[in-house]
């Protein structure tokens, strides 16, 4: 073999390398994502589970919610790794109809950092005064 046809192998060899480093990489950060969404969507649906238990006194009295929470995202650690702050707020809606004293919007926001990025997501619901909480007994 002469030394062109060596150095041609050997720069083919190079970029692919390369080219499943980068492939390889891309999947993870891509897996660390969904996993980081997948635990913020988990974290708000517990909060709004917890509102589907509360009576309507309760969610309408205030400071009996707490507004701001954190939340680990792998709980089994100590809470010593990714942290999410989030908020829920509960408010009046707007309706122009007769019941719309009766009804209250429930709003929870998770944010996180991951490297330097900040993300966030939202999660909104509807709660009335004759809802799923005068089923419990």
């Amino acid at each position: 073999m002469t030394l062109i046809e060596t150095l041609i192998g050997m720069a083919i060899f190079g970029i692919l390398f390369i080219s499943l480093y980068a492939g390889i990489s891309s999947g993870l950060a891509i897996i660390r994502t969904a996993r980081e969404n997948l635990r913020a969507t988990q974290v708000m649906l517990e909060k709004m589970e917890t509102i589907r238990l509360y009576s309507w006194d309760q969610i309408t009295q205030s400071g009996f919610v707490p507004p701001s929470f954190t939340a680990p995202f792998w709980p089994a650690d100590g809470g010593s790794g990714l942290q999410y702050q989030g908020t829920l707020a509960i408010s009046a809606v707007n309706f122009n109809e007769s019941y719309s004293t009766d009804m209250r919007q429930v709003v929870v926001t998770v944010s996180w950092n991951s490297g330097s990025t900040t993300h966030r997501r939202e999660m909104r619901t509807m709660v009335s005064r004759h809802g799923l909480q005068n089923y419990i007994f």
